[in-house]
């Protein structure tokens, strides 16, 4: 088979990269719960691919964007600081093929994993092969060391990259980092400079601490489900025709990122988690990303307030307006709350302080991700073009009680290829849903509502 490659663009060398609060944030979290959250970048052919083929995606991944390690700094109040990763963990293959009816199994099941942001274990690629004579492929990442729009870049380089010998000098590897020529000295001015950031966002935080932000549901004691001591959490993915998806968003005088936040906030309506005319606070990742960025995290969340009233349709009207007013207001300082600024100062809190907070802290109750036309980028390897490309956030087994005291609700996550649409939902409330299957009757109720047809997996 000839290959055929894109040109893979020029990118260049930076210095110093240090964590980002986002990063700090998500590092300090990976400590108290472990791989609580991943993400996953997961891809269905029809055909068999070659192991070999998978072997050199993989190479290129490990010198590449994704392939990065956390250097502690030990001056206080220094941030630490990216370096290329030592080592990766290697490609997983599974002999055994992957019946029709396991595969939503089998891509959850490549959630186990234990990442190590010290080492550069932060990522794994596997594959399986299917009955039906096709290959599945997972790409499970760690949120501390990439959100979704790192991995969609370091994904895109590593496949323009195929044709390529592995070398760090070349590709998105370049944008990780390198090591302050002057370690100690690099980290007393990062010191210093945390330090008055502290200090700025102390201000800022003053100022607008009459800026307030949707509020969430508290979650409903009752009723509590026989479950076992450890649940996982109800997952499904469907695929709709984009065209359809469209009709329906503008039927309703909606857009089609109102239609997604419309479903979340029905299917969880429909759960009984909150009650008639509650207004649920949606939770909207917004990419912050630029060309060459070196960040590992590059995202904010726009939240925004939805009214449900039973047996009626999500208002799109009022959700488009609802999304525009949130956007407006994070492009500015003023009306940016309060606990947008002290991210510096979050950074520097001992470990002892963000485990108090996060023993009370609370999970998004309905969080919507619209990665947009993204599935088309990352759809080719080398000549085989995948019948689907699913990204999602990956809610992993945990102990049933820390579902409920986290208030976790129900997560969705859209991407599509100009033709097809392919939606990830989780609901990862234990007693609101259960089980695919009670999640699966919610979402066929919902999707009936709007006239839309989906296809389960």
């Amino acid at each position: 088979m000839t290959l055929t490659m894109s040109t893979p663009p020029v990118i260049s060398r930076v210095g110093v990269n240090r964590l980002t609060a986002d990063d700090d944030l998500f590092l300090k979290l990976h400590s108290l719960y472990g791989n609580a959250l991943v993400n996953q970048l997961a891809w269905r052919f029809d055909e068999p691919l070659d192991p070999e083929l998978l072997a050199r995606f993989h190479a290129r991944l490990a010198q590449g964007f994704l392939a990065r390690r956390v250097q502690p700094a030990r001056v206080p109040f220094a941030r630490p600081y990216w370096l290329p990763a030592t080592e990766s963990l290697p490609l997983g293959w599974d002999s055994v093929p992957v019946a029709d009816e396991e595969i939503l199994d089998w891509y959850f099941a490549q959630s186990r994993v234990d990442f190590d942001p010290e080492t550069g274990q932060v990522w794994r690629l596997s594959a399986a092969p299917t009955t039906a004579g096709g290959t599945l492929v997972s790409l499970v990442t760690s949120h501390v060391a990439s959100d979704g729009g790192a991995v969609l870049f370091a994904v895109g380089d590593a496949l323009a990259r195929l044709g390529e010998t592995p070398d760090v000098t070349t590709g998105s590897g370049l944008l990780v980092g390198t090591q302050p020529r002057n370690t100690l000295g690099a980290n007393v001015i990062d010191a210093g400079r945390q330090l008055r950031a502290v200090a700025h966002g102390i201000r800022a935080a003053i100022a607008t601490r009459g800026v307030i932000e949707p509020d969430r549901n508290n979650r409903p004691v009752l009723p509590e489900l026989p479950l076992p001591t450890r649940w996982s959490p109800a997952d499904l993915v469907v695929q709709l025709d984009l065209a359809e998806w469209n009709v329906a968003a503008a039927r309703h005088s909606g857009t089609t990122n109102g239609l997604l936040i419309a479903l979340g906030a029905g299917v969880l309506g429909r759960s009984g988690r909150v009650g008639d005319t509650a207004d649920i606070r949606v939770d909207i990742p917004h990419s912050m990303r630029t060309p060459d960025d070196p960040r590992a995290n590059a995202t904010t969340g726009l939240p925004i307030s939805v009214t449900y009233r039973t047996g009626e349709r999500i208002d799109l009207a009022a959700v488009r307006s609802a999304v525009k007013r949130a956007a407006t207001a994070y492009r500015d300082p003023a009306t940016t709350p309060a606990l947008q600024h002290l991210q510096p100062l979050q950074m520097i809190l001992p470990r002892f302080v963000l485990r108090h907070f996060a023993r009370t802290a609370k999970a998004p109750e309905c969080l919507c991700t619209n990665l947009g036309e993204t599935a088309s980028a990352v759809a080719d390897f080398a000549g085989h073009h995948a019948s689907a490309v699913l990204m999602r956030p990956v809610v992993c087994t945990n102990d049933t009680a820390m579902f409920r005291r986290v208030e976790v609700g129900v997560n969705l996550s859209f991407c599509t290829d100009g033709h097809t649409v392919t939606l990830a939902i989780t609901g990862a409330d234990p007693d609101r849903f259960p089980s695919r299957s009670a999640l699966r009757e919610l979402l066929t109720a919902e999707f009936e509502s709007w006239g839309l047809i989906p296809r389960f997996w």
